[in-house]
C-alpha cells in the first residue's frame, strides 16, 4: 500500500468554515476517493497550516488520475477555493505530494 501527503492553507479567519465543510462532506466525493482506492484518510491542522494523509490501495498514480479526472473533485475544488489554498501539480492534476524523509513501520 502506497502512502500520500499534501499541505495547503486555510484562509485567514475561514477555519471554523473548512472544518464545517468537511464534517458534512459530499457522498459522493467520499464515494470518489472510495473509487481511487484511497483509505485512512485524515486531515490535520495547526493554525492555518493543513496537513493531509491518506493510504492508496491500487496505487498513488491510480488516486491521482481518479480524482484529476473526476467533475465531482473539481467541483469540490470550486466549493473549497474561498476557504483554502491549495497548489494542484500541473502533471498529475491532483495535490502535490509532499517527499517522505522518514518512516518508522
Amino acid at each position: 500500500m502506497e502512502r500520500f501527503a499534501w499541505k495547503a492553507v486555510v484562509k485567514e479567519g475561514k477555519l471554523a468554515e473548512y472544518k464545517k465543510r468537511h464534517a458534512n462532506i459530499w457522498p459522493e466525493m467520499k464515494a470518489v476517493l472510495k473509487e481511487a482506492g484511497i483509505v485512512n484518510y485524515s486531515i490535520w491542522n495547526v493554525g492555518n497550516e493543513l496537513f493531509g494523509y491518506f493510504e492508496c490501495e491500487k496505487g498513488i498514480i491510480f488516486a491521482e488520475k481518479q480524482q484529476a479526472e473526476s467533475h465531482v473533485v473539481d467541483q469540490w475544488n470550486e466549493y473549497m477555493k474561498d476557504v483554502m489554498v491549495m497548489e494542484m501539480d500541473p502533471q498529475t492534476g491532483a495535490q502535490p505530494q509532499l517527499q517522505q524523509v522518514f518512516y518508522l513501520a
